[in-house]
């Protein structure tokens, strides 16, 4: 048994890594509030409706390829030089690059950046949810674990808010990516003063004398491959429904509802993320509770339905809109309340944060080619978001059959 951390301890770990997830989730949260209006700037008279949403497409994609390769570079990283100093440095990174897009002057900069900062945004999450998960005991985990999912959606709500009190429009939006700059000052204090995991540094300890291997290849060779792989479709099913699928909101309600109400995208995204911040500190509740794979099958059921009735049955300004938007972020956020309690469960100690970023985030290589699949569909559909989203929504079917081929790991400790 590893020597746990002081109570004080383990309330700064769990504050530092909400706030690292917290930002995260603000990054995540910034390019879908802003998109349009960074566009209109950019391209000035060569700015069109569908050309707005090919842009908003590779900015989702460059960021989600980014995280993909941060999540297990910088995943990695923390099975090397612990979870702590590899998640201060992840925030440094999604921080300064986010925030010199306050100065860019081409699309093509802005794409770069963003790509910069997924680098970051994907090393966040499996350092923080590793860390915390080792630094509680395994009772307190559903709890913590939720606190982790909720975390990213509390910075998306966040996001939404402050916008409806400073509009984004095209001809005032640098200030918000200055903002995203200050969690820069989160970053220096976990690199220099968190504490670290116990069970990292007993893991450490027991590989002395060891030949060194590679974690990432660990996980690629038996007896871990098969795990790995469930891990990496687990965690694409929920990111790509997100991203390929949901986002398309966002857009959608600048476009529709932007010209009566210049704050109605704000709205729109802050009662998804009151809705997102709920699901996601039930998901871990939910996993506890019906069993793991059970729960993963009915969140799946009820996010293909909320998304498709999201784009088919409503609109924006309608009267059903919101409380349908605030349905479906309930719902399909469940997944990530669900993921950080289930994810540390499939690995070893000294291979868990590369097993967590892998299965997280190469899911996010997936999202990437869904968005530019999405977008190439968002062009031959006439620029239909309704019909986009709708399509892309399928994607959470396939959660509905791959849960049933992933371990039970409701019986396992992190603490051992």
């Amino acid at each position: 048994m590893n020597s746990p951390l002081s109570r004080k301890a383990q309330i700064a770990v769990l504050a530092a890594a909400f706030g690292a997830l917290l930002f995260d989730g603000f990054e995540l949260g910034l390019m879908p509030l802003a998109s349009l209006s960074v566009s209109r700037d950019l391209l000035g008279t060569a700015y069109t409706p569908t050309l707005g949403g090919d842009w908003f497409a590779r900015y989702t994609a460059a960021l989600m390829f980014g995280a993909a390769v941060g999540g297990i570079l910088l995943g990695s990283l923390g099975d090397r030089i612990g979870r702590a100093r590899a998640m201060g440095l992840s925030i440094l990174f999604y921080s300064i690059f986010a925030g010199l897009g306050a100065w860019v002057k081409t699309q093509e900069q802005m794409l770069f950046l963003r790509f910069l900062v997924g680098l970051g945004v994907g090393g966040v999450w499996p350092n923080a949810v590793a860390l915390v998960a080792e630094c509680w005991p395994d009772k307190a985990r559903p709890m913590v674990a939720g606190l982790m999912g909720a975390a990213i959606n509390t910075g998306i709500l966040l996001l939404s808010q402050v916008a409806q009190l400073w509009s984004v429009t095209a001809a005032d939006w640098r200030w918000l990516f200055k903002l995203a700059a200050l969690p820069a000052v989160i970053g220096l204090l976990v690199l220099f003063f968190l504490p670290e995991s116990p069970a990292w540094l007993a893991s450490r300890g027991r590989q002395i004398g060891r030949p060194p291997a590679t974690p990432l290849r660990e996980l690629l060779r038996p007896p871990l491959l098969r795990v790995t792989l469930i891990g990496i479709m687990l965690g694409s099913v929920p990111l790509i429904g997100a991203w390929a699928a949901s986002k398309w909101m966002i857009p959608w309600a600048d476009k529709i509802g932007g010209a009566a109400q210049t704050d109605y995208k704000a709205m729109t995204q802050g009662w998804w993320a009151f809705g997102a911040i709920l699901g996601s500190l039930a998901g871990a509740q939910i996993a506890s509770y019906l069993g793991r794979r059970t729960s993963y099958f009915l969140i799946s059921v009820g996010s293909l339905a909320l998304t498709l009735a999201m784009f088919q049955l409503t609109a924006p300004l309608r009267p059903s809109f919101f409380p349908i938007v605030f349905l479906q972020g309930f719902v399909a956020t469940l997944f990530f309340g669900w993921l950080p309690l289930y994810l540390p469960e499939l690995f070893p100690t000294h291979v868990r944060a590369t097993g967590s970023g892998i299965s997280y985030n190469v899911g996010r290589f997936a999202t990437a080619a869904g968005v530019l699949g999405a977008g190439a569909l968002f062009t031959a559909f006439d620029g239909s978001y309704p019909a986009v989203g709708a399509a892309a929504s399928l994607i959470y079917g396939v959660g509905m059959i791959v849960i049933w081929w992933a371990p039970d790991t409701t019986r396992n400790s992190l603490n051992k």
